[in-house]
């Protein structure tokens, strides 16, 4: 039997974003994989934008971490795809995870990223990022991690807390194997950024990582966040 892929996508009053994402995703269904939406309880039209276009609609308390475990659990496929609904999908992309179905000894991984803002330090922006996920082995979950269904549970999936879940379950995972990094960018949104103040919003995530490794709790460290 060949191997099935599921997209895992974490919702919260997305509608403004998340079409293009499951027009992209119409591809994999017609290849025969599944999306699963994981809704964290949108008030908006999120839910039913998505109800024709996903193979199933998993409710949660809000949290991404509790969303995407929710939705594994559901979920039939032999490799999860963790995608946020601001990601755009290239064919490329998809055929890269597609390839790693039919590899032996494949384990997680994740892709660098591309931002959608055209500005030159964006560039500059999107290859630190790329670099720091290399050089640690951690990725952040607007990368895309990918991980096979059963090292997810070997590692206990993600943390049930409200923030830095990627973080923790990539550091679990890079003590178990080597991470698979593919070098086709997904296209990320720069809406944080542009919303938010370039220079802010990079001070803030440096700030979150070091305090989560100073051991401040991920429930303090939300509340900074938001």
């Amino acid at each position: 039997m060949n191997a099935r892929l599921s997209i895992i996508i974490p919702v919260l009053n997305e509608a403004a974003c998340l079409q293009d994402l499951l027009k992209e995703c119409e591809r994999v269904r017609a290849d025969g994989h599944e999306v699963i939406l994981a809704d964290g309880g949108s008030t908006d039209s999120t839910v039913s934008l998505a109800t024709l276009s996903v193979d199933l609609i998993v409710d949660s308390e809000a949290g991404r971490a509790l969303q995407m475990n929710a939705a594994a659990a559901s979920a039939s496929g032999d490799l999860f795809w963790f995608v946020h609904a601001d990601t755009r999908l290239s064919s490329t992309n998809i055929h890269q995870v597609y390839k790693l179905l039919s590899q032996t000894g494949f384990a997680w991984g994740w892709f660098d990223i591309k931002l959608t803002d055209s500005a030159w330090m964006f560039r500059v922006i999107e290859k630190m990022m790329n670099w720091r996920a290399r050089a640690t082995q951690v990725a952040t979950g607007d990368m895309g991690i990918f991980i096979t269904r059963d090292l997810f549970y070997k590692v206990g999936a993600y943390d049930a807390i409200p923030i830095m879940e990627d973080i923790a379950l990539s550091k679990r995972l890079r003590k178990i194997a080597k991470p698979t990094v593919l070098n086709e960018p997904l296209m990320v949104s720069s809406r944080r950024w542009q919303k938010y103040g370039i220079a802010k919003t990079i001070l803030l995530m440096w700030a979150l990582r070091l305090f989560y490794f100073l051991r401040v709790s991920p429930q303090r460290l939300v509340k900074w966040y938001r």
